[in-house]
């Protein structure tokens, strides 16, 4: 199954991150010194296809997403870890940092949680294989292509899963409005999973627990909650923070 992806700096770090995944870049115009030239270059150096193609043509590949003039073709799905590949992948589990999802389903909020993690160190994200968003189209335009960069676990039961990395000695921070503990007293410095729950219901009770601590974010005006992926990215910076 081939996947796309639209937009001048999704393609862009799809090419800095993965380029072997690309079969082609299909571009409205083939000069390297217009908009889409950086993109042309960087697909040149990595010996990757580049294909003019007319912007109907385009329009019919990102499927209403804004393309800009620049779409990439990846040949196959996008290549999800289990829990034990992402475990593998991180440089240091004595200091790791992972964020959970609990059945985030907008691709919007998907795309911006992953954004987050990986502009602010996560050595991963942690998702559902069913009753989530799938890493579509728009979920790497809404990550501007962070999610090439990204490493993407899919489990089955995400319960399981957390209290599996609890017996491997990682804490499990759950946000969470009504939380005992305020986020920035937590130390964050050690093995550490930040749970973010869906957009409507929050985390599950069998999620919750799980969670080694509920934590809240400290709320000064009149809002009683945040979007999940704002949510997701105050806890993330707090950790960077800790972690200096």
């Amino acid at each position: 199954m081939k996947r796309h992806l639209c937009g001048t700096h999704a393609v862009l770090e799809a090419l800095q991150a993965r380029p072997s995944d690309l079969a082609v870049v299909y571009v409205t115009q083939d000069d390297t010194r217009g908009p889409q030239g950086p993109v042309v270059r960087a697909a040149r150096d990595r010996k990757v296809t580049v294909e003019v193609r007319a912007v109907p043509f385009l329009d019919s590949l990102s499927e209403g997403l804004r393309h800009q003039g620049c779409v990439a073709v990846a040949a196959g799905d996008y290549p999800y870890l289990d829990l034990d590949g992402l475990l593998a992948q991180v440089p240091d589990l004595s200091r790791g940092l992972l964020v959970a999802l609990d059945e985030i389903t907008d691709p919007h909020n998907l795309g911006a949680i992953v954004r987050s993690a990986v502009a602010l160190g996560a050595d991963g994200v942690i998702t559902l294989k069913d009753r989530a968003a799938p890493v579509s189209a728009t979920v790497v335009r809404s990550s501007a292509g962070a999610t090439e960069h990204a490493r993407i676990a899919r489990v089955t039961n995400l319960a399981r899963t957390l209290a599996a990395l609890v017996e491997e000695g990682w804490q499990v921070v759950g946000l969470a409005g009504e939380g005992t503990v305020l986020l920035p007293t937590l130390d964050l410095t050690g093995p550490t999973v930040l749970v973010v729950g869906s957009e409507g219901d929050g985390l599950r009770r069998l999620v919750r627990s799980h969670c080694t601590h509920l934590a809240r974010i400290d709320l000064a005006g009149p809002v009683a909650s945040l979007n999940a992926s704002v949510a997701a990215g105050i806890a993330l910076y707090e950790a960077r923070r800790q972690r200096g």
